[in-house]
């Protein structure tokens, strides 16, 4: 059955200080405003997961829908891993969202900040190489009208496959995936005070350290994060701040990142 209503009770875009969005504690299916329980067997074909009274495989072909045989895996690092934030994206694009999604372990990555403020007033996610760490994300399998439509979504960012040498995507219910795609920011990310990757945190409390450690940046936006969501609706104000983060030395490069390959 579906699961708890509040997976669509807002949405980053509407209330930014909730991003990256309410995530699922279950694997399960996007379609549009219903999130259906998935379970996975361990070792059987995706098409054989058991999602309610049918297996995912006869799901998809009862509403018309590609294969898994034929959908892409996508790493969700930020936004794209809340249901809700994915049928606001997927709302008024003739493409009812029909996703499976699934957790899954991936290896060398973690979650930072993306050195840019998005337009809806929120400083969204950005993957971040963490040799030796594991974190624990969810992966979306999109058809390629999904995929197409999701790339539209996200201008701030390339998509690139990870390789599975270097950063393994393990599913519960089996080995390293072969191949996998993740959005990886156009703007590199920003760093904590040590000169590391920032890792992304509660929008509030990050905002929060964002306007604390910078006067200037208190000065243009307010010192709290209700005054910052409001001041940076000004797309003047964004490309400000975008100019003032490596000014201040708080953004970091991510050329290995940027240089995977995008087929």
């Amino acid at each position: 059955m579906a699961e708890a209503v509040d997976l669509f009770h807002g949405d980053p875009m509407t209330q930014p200080l909730t991003y990256p969005g309410r995530t699922p504690a279950t694997p399960g299916v996007l379609m549009d405003g219903a999130y259906l329980q998935l379970g996975l067997e361990e070792s059987a074909p995706a098409d054989d997961w058991q999602a309610g009274d049918e297996t995912l495989g006869e799901l998809l072909t009862r509403l018309g829908r590609s294969p898994m045989s034929e959908r892409h895996p996508v790493v969700a690092v930020g936004s794209n891993a809340s249901p809700g934030q994915l049928r606001r994206k997927f709302a008024g694009r003739g493409i009812p969202p029909v996703i499976p999604m699934t957790p899954a372990d991936v290896d060398g990555l973690a979650p930072g900040v993306s050195a840019h403020v998005n337009r809806w007033g929120y400083v969204p996610a950005v993957p971040v190489e963490a040799p030796g760490e594991t974190s624990r994300l969810f992966v979306l399998w999109l058809d390629e009208r999904e995929l197409a439509v999701l790339d539209l979504t996200e201008p701030n960012y390339w998509r690139r496959r990870l390789p599975a040498d270097r950063h393994p995507v393990t599913l519960d219910s089996g080995g390293p995936l072969p191949s996998c795609f993740v959005y990886v920011g156009r703007h590199g990310c920003l760093v904590d005070e040590t000169g590391e990757a920032r890792r992304l945190a509660d929008q509030r409390a990050l905002i929060q350290c964002l306007l604390d450690e910078s006067p200037e940046l208190r000065r243009l936006c307010g010192s709290t994060p209700e005054e910052f969501v409001v001041s940076v609706r000004d797309e003047a104000l964004r490309d400000t701040i975008y100019r003032l983060f490596p000014a201040e030395r708080r953004t970091m490069s991510q050329p290995a990142l940027a240089a995977l390959p995008s087929h």
